[in-house]
């Protein structure tokens, strides 16, 4: 059952962030480099079309590598160091709760990213299927 329950984790979490690094990378659901751009450097985050391609890079990323179970230690370190700069860039500015714009749901994210590190990918994982073909 845990190896179900992290298999179920890390697909969610994998799901969202390719979606969230689509968004920022390819424009899906109104997104895009030239809007996150403008978006960081809003926020005083300069030049935004790296700092964009970065974010998205490592959404996107981190997330296909944690759904994966590929590399997984990797992706969620993408992932958890995605969700630190935006707490400390804008969140993190607008106290715990996010229903003022805080930082609730990018430390939960945090939280589970990290869980999925320290616990690795379980046994529905490439990790785990290349580790046992290489054996």
């Amino acid at each position: 059952m845990i190896d179900a329950a992290l298999l179920l984790l890390r697909a969610w979490l994998g799901i969202t962030f390719v979606l969230h690094g689509g968004q920022k990378l390819f424009g899906w659901f109104g997104g895009g480099i030239p809007r996150t751009s403008r978006y960081l450097e809003d926020l005083g985050i300069r030049p935004g079309r790296f700092w964009a391609v970065l974010a998205g890079l490592g959404e996107f990323g981190g997330g296909i590598l944690v759904g994966l179970g590929f590399l997984t230690p990797l992706g969620a370190l993408a992932i958890i160091i995605t969700m630190i700069v935006a707490i400390a860039a804008a969140a993190g500015r607008h106290g715990f709760w996010i229903e003022h714009g805080g930082y609730e749901y990018n430390l939960l994210i945090i939280v589970v990213a990290l869980a999925i590190m320290l616990s690795g990918p379980g046994a529905y994982a490439l990790d785990r299927a290349l580790r046992v073909l290489g054996q």
